[in-house]
């Protein structure tokens, strides 16, 4: 089954966002979804086919919370600006809990982003039926032992 990876990135991340994916070649392979300034700037930019969803003041981080809550996304790269305020914090908030909720993968910052591209590029598996992440670690390091 394919992987799905939500993109969400604050205007002052959008740059970062766009630099992350051209990065990421085998994201040719991922179903991606996206707020709607986010996703169309990964469309012109980065030429990525992108679905997208609400704007995130508009309710786009809700509908990605909604999706992860019904196990459609696999992981979430959520680029904040952790400086500026924004009027949709709750939304961002429920966002983030509800990824916790689920144990989704969440990255918020570009280290963690690469982390979690690495992870779908190198161990797609890890995503794939394993309720938790951390199962799939721990078999893999049991495969070592």
């Amino acid at each position: 089954m394919r992987k799905v990876l939500a993109l969400v990135a604050h205007d002052s991340k959008k740059d970062e966002i766009v630099q992350l994916v051209k990065a990421h070649k085998e994201l040719a392979n991922v179903e991606l979804i996206a707020t709607r300034s986010t996703g169309q700037c990964l469309e012109n930019r980065a030429g990525l086919a992108v679905t997208l969803l609400q704007s995130g003041p508009f309710g786009g981080d809700q509908q990605i919370g909604a999706l992860v809550a019904d196990g459609k996304v696999n992981a979430v790269i959520f680029l904040r600006d952790p400086l500026t305020a924004h009027p949709h914090e709750p939304d961002v908030s429920a966002l983030l809990r509800v990824c916790d909720v689920h144990n989704i993968p969440l990255a918020t910052n570009l280290a963690t982003g690469e982390a979690i591209l690495h992870l779908i590029a190198e161990h797609p598996e890890a995503l794939a039926d394993h309720h938790l992440v951390a199962d799939y670690l721990e078999e893999i390091a049991a495969k070592h032992e």
